[in-house]
């Protein structure tokens, strides 16, 4: 008998982590709390953050591996809890899920491991905030301590931007994940995603990626949690990566280790390749989104061995194979996404796909006809291989042509940074 697996979301990266899980020959049942209509074959109608639920369904199943995708689930304990029953699970405790919870704890971890990032402050008070921005000038960065989705962030290129961002941000829209509110410098330079996973002592880097975060091409409008991606980007290199695990990832180990809380799961670093090389925006806990897509289309080796060996304490023995091919995201978003949009849309999928060609549902569901339709902002990640970055361009938008999907919303642009 093959393990059980329990893969916790309902996304696009979920759908990619448990279409590459289900390709393992070690696994013989998978299941997907809650998934969507990508998922289909494996959900359980439990909600992500719903842990007593999810504890009891992995307890009655004998789930022998559980792996976390969202990071709300991870904030509020899911690890601790399914630990203390003695059940095997994927991601970091509630205590190092602050990494990404708390942006002004992420940076305290930060200072005291040495990492290089963006110099910053913390302010409870707009008005101090305002004095503060008005004293170093724009453009620079605001963010909501809390989580927000990926849209607590806010780059302000001119002091009116900076100072209205404050009451946006500090404003009560965003509840407690605005109360506090970190001002950094601005950081020049391209933007990289690497993903690391870690056992609580070592990590091993995924292949890089780049995100596109804003909504429109050319980087206009407003930020989402993420309209695309591919990968590698050209600009990085073994150097890089190399210098990325010395100067950020093990440092940052060492001292969550040395706080009593080894970080075990995903540490997803967001770099700015800056003159001086690679600092730190950001830390995430979890799988990226869209990241994920492309890092599995990627991926050659067994992903359950790997996270197997994660909760085993046993990483420092692996390693990862990967696919020569690069590797495109293009993410098809509901009208109108990330302000208010329309749910329900009717969506016809392709029947043919290619070798290396995979649409992934996020905010997908079935109408009550059984018919697909979109129930979320992004709704398909339409992830592709070609044998270089402009194949996989071609490929990925004569896919995305295919779709039957009215008034679908995506950025033209994906992956044009790379060239």
């Amino acid at each position: 008998m093959g393990k059980k697996v329990l893969v916790v979301g309902n996304g696009g990266r979920e759908h990619a982590l448990a279409w590459k899980i289900a390709q393992s020959p070690e696994v013989g049942k998978l299941y997907v709390a809650p998934g969507n209509a990508g998922t289909l074959e494996w959900n359980v109608a439990i909600s992500a953050t719903d842990i007593p639920g999810l504890l009891e369904f992995a307890q009655k199943e004998g789930i022998d591996l559980t792996i976390v995708g969202p990071e709300a689930p991870l904030t509020l304990g899911i690890v601790d809890a399914f630990q203390k029953e003695g059940l095997r699970i994927f991601g970091p405790t509630q205590g190092a899920a602050r990494l990404e919870g708390s942006k002004s704890f992420a940076k305290e971890i930060m200072e005291e491991a040495g990492v290089p990032t963006a110099q910053s402050r913390v302010f409870s008070e707009p008005e101090k905030a305002k004095e503060y921005i008005k004293h170093m000038g724009a453009p620079i960065v605001l963010k909501a301590d809390g989580l927000a989705a990926g849209k607590g962030v806010i780059v302000a290129m001119d002091l009116d931007t900076a100072l209205k961002a404050v009451d946006e941000l500090m404003g009560g829209s965003l509840g407690e994940s605005g109360k506090l509110l970190l001002i950094e410098e601005y950081m020049e330079g391209q933007e990289v995603s690497l993903l690391c996973l870690c056992d609580g002592e070592h990590a091993v880097a995924l292949v890089p990626v780049q995100d596109h975060k804003r909504a429109l091409d050319g980087d206009q409008g407003l930020n989402t949690g993420g309209m695309g991606t591919y990968s590698p980007p050209p600009f990085w290199n073994a150097e890089m990566e190399e210098e990325a695990l010395r100067t950020i990832v093990h440092p940052t180990l060492k001292v969550m280790k040395d706080k009593g809380m080894p970080f075990q799961g995903v540490l997803f670093a967001g770099l700015m390749l800056t003159k001086n090389g690679p600092k730190t925006l950001e830390f995430n806990v979890r799988f990226g989104d869209p990241e994920t897509q492309v890092v599995m289309a990627r991926m050659e080796s067994d992903l359950f061995e790997v996270l197997w060996a994660c909760t085993e304490g046993q990483l420092k023995d692996i390693k990862l194979e990967w696919k020569k091919e690069k590797a495109i995201c293009i993410v098809m978003a509901a009208p109108g996404y990330p302000m208010a949009y329309k749910k329900g849309i009717p969506i016809a999928l392709p029947e043919v796909f290619e070798q290396g060609q995979v649409i992934f549902h996020a905010g997908t569901s079935l109408s009550q006809d059984g018919e697909l339709q979109s129930s979320g902002g992004r709704v398909l990640g339409v992830t592709v291989l070609g044998d270089d970055l402009n194949q996989a361009r071609q490929l990925g938008y004569a896919l995305v042509e295919k779709i039957d999907f009215p008034g679908a919303h995506y950025r033209k642009d994906i992956g044009v940074k790379g060239l």
